[in-house]
């Protein structure tokens, strides 16, 4: 029969795993299904999104098409499909879970949409994207160097894509075997199609990070969408991606005009033109993932 992580799996969508992690906390009866549904024919058959369970009873609608368990899924995923476009999925083997999964508490004002432990070294959580740099921080002042082993940062999917949500978990757990657990890694995969072939986005530098160097990376990008408005980030980046170096150079000097004397500073300091265009990339990636910089 499914256990938890297997109907975690038969998730489509983003909104379909949100779905999933909620009944399975606070309605797990839900999933106590014993019976197998009948073999596929033309009049009958299983439940047609786990292919699993027997169809639920016919309602006033006609003939229901899925379990009660997916049923149910499907019908809540249909409110969470917003929740879901603005959240991150969270897969981390380690040696040691967080306390706060260990003990059931929770992480402290993180907006955690759910959550899942797998077994004593694995887990998963849903966030809310802009929450990522504050959930990793609090992780990094619990454990420090003493938690060792690999968080991946996973997109979610929607409706169509080639690539399902059940599609990304599987993939995430079978790349976290490549690496051993002698310190605490990142990997940050910004879209789906990125689990397919990892190692070109590696090849790149944007993939694989020391977790403080992850850290630094959220800090820097949370101050850059601080200090500049979303015009003059385009703007930026349009500039720095522009082959001619005297076109470059005129317009810098024109563009630096615009910028209040902190922002000035802030490129500035980081020499951000002199940075290859990977980096630049990763750093606008990495904006849609924190909120605005707030000092300690």
């Amino acid at each position: 029969m499914l256990n938890a992580f297997d109907w975690l799996r038969r998730s489509r969508t983003g909104a379909e795993l949100l779905a999933t992690l909620e009944f399975l906390e606070n309605k797990p009866d839900l999933f106590d299904e014993e019976e197998i549904g009948p073999p596929h024919s033309a009049l009958s058959g299983p439940c047609q999104r786990c292919w699993v369970y027997p169809r639920a009873p016919a309602s006033h609608r006609g003939t229901s098409r899925y379990c009660k368990a997916c049923g149910a899924i499907l019908t809540r995923s249909s409110r969470l499909g917003h929740t879901s476009r603005c959240s991150i999925v969270i897969w981390g083997v380690v040696n040691q879970l967080p306390r706060q999964l260990e003990g059931g508490e929770g992480f402290h004002d993180s907006h955690i949409l759910g959550a899942y432990v797998h077994d004593q070294n694995h887990f998963l959580l849903v966030m809310r994207r802009r929450e990522l740099k504050a959930w990793f921080r609090e992780l990094a002042i619990y454990h420090g160097p003493d938690l060792k082993g690999l968080v991946q940062i996973l997109p979610t999917t929607g409706i169509g894509r080639g690539v399902s949500m059940g599609d990304v978990l599987c993939r995430a757990f079978h790349l976290e075997a490549r690496f051993s657990m002698d310190r605490l890694r990142v990997r940050f995969f910004s879209a789906p199609y990125q689990l397919l072939k990892p190692h070109t986005r590696d090849q790149l530098g944007l993939l694989t990070f020391e977790a403080s160097e992850f850290l630094s990376l959220l800090e820097m990008a949370a101050v850059f969408r601080t200090l500049l408005r979303p015009e003059a980030q385009r703007a930026l980046q349009e500039l720095l991606n522009l082959d001619d170096a005297s076109e470059e150079q005129f317009y810098w000097g024109r563009f630096l005009g615009y910028l209040s004397p902190e922002a000035k500073d802030m490129l500035s300091a980081w020499r951000i033109r002199q940075w290859p265009r990977n980096r630049i990339k990763l750093l606008y990636e990495l904006v849609n993932y924190v909120a605005f910089y707030q000092p300690d």
